[in-house]
């Protein structure tokens, strides 16, 4: 055997094993997703009777209905949702203004207010809870939609600045430039020229602070108590009846609606969100 024979073998065997090696990262991402689903169609009888790696016997979506309306998952997606997209709205809306006026314009405390913003990445929500707690109590904001959509904003701000930033570092000063010459005004630039050119910044950040946003649990336990606002990761909380016992069914119905949000979110932009994840590290 001559030596470019075992030169394609030895590729051949290195292309199999990266294969092999791929196929199995890959088992073990989708696995647990493709277990939550098929546990979410079994019934209550299955879960006593056979293992938890056992393939269901058939598909009861009554556990889905349950999880909706018994469960009231309708109620808990809808505040979820809600708190979501408002926030994100103002997140971005801020993210870019704020990347604007620290990147590309020149005043007086933009190196300090730089300084500030970049100081909000290295604290931790955990630290501002008890404060937050208290100034919310003393403006009676407790417990209401509006003290999670503010804190969502206000936890995401120096994160998201930071982001958007180094996208807008990449955005040629004579470009802006021509446009001030062609009589195009501050909201001008914005809209018309850096928007276009970070499109793919502001969908990374969309991503990211959306899964942040609809995965929250602290702040969702500690500052709203109302069952009828909580969110989808509390409301997982109330699958208890008056026995003390759990409708497993209906608990893995009710992970798997919240799950599809993210989904979806995903399989539509994730090739937006890489592309603005390669143009952030080799631009700047």
């Amino acid at each position: 055997m001559d030596r470019n024979q075992q030169l394609k073998i030895k590729k051949k065997t290195t292309g199999a094993v990266k294969t092999l090696i791929i196929l199995a990262i890959v088992m073990i991402d989708i696995y647990p997703l493709f277990w939550m689903i098929t546990a979410s169609l079994k019934t209550a009888s299955e879960f006593v009777t056979k293992p938890a790696y056992a393939l269901n016997e058939g598909f009861y979506f009554q556990n889905y209905i349950d999880a909706w309306n018994e469960g009231n998952m309708s109620v808990f997606f809808r505040n979820s949702l809600i708190n979501t997209c408002v926030s994100l709205v103002f997140i971005v809306l801020f993210s870019v203004t704020i990347s604007f006026a620290l990147v590309k314009m020149d005043w007086k405390w933009k190196k300090v207010v730089d300084q500030y913003v970049a100081f909000g990445i290295m604290v931790p929500f955990t630290t501002a809870m008890i404060p937050l707690f208290q100034i919310f109590t003393k403006i009676h904001l407790i417990n209401t939609r509006a003290c999670l959509i503010l804190i969502y904003v206000a936890t995401s701000i120096s994160f998201s600045v930071f982001l958007t930033s180094g996208y807008m570092k990449s955005i040629p000063d004579e470009i802006l430039d021509a446009a001030v010459i062609d009589g195009c005004g501050t909201h001008g630039l914005l809209l018309r020229i850096v928007i276009p050119l970070i499109k793919n910044a502001i969908i990374t950040n969309l991503v990211i602070q959306f899964f942040f946003k609809w995965n929250d649990l602290m702040a969702a336990m500690t500052f709203v108590s109302s069952k009828s606002l909580k969110t989808v990761q509390t409301g997982l909380l109330y699958f208890t009846d008056e026995f003390g016992t759990k409708n497993w069914g209906a608990i893995f119905a009710s992970v798997s609606i919240c799950v599809i949000p993210m989904l979806i979110m995903y399989l539509f932009l994730n090739k937006k969100v890489i592309e603005g994840m390669t143009a952030g590290a080799t631009k700047g």
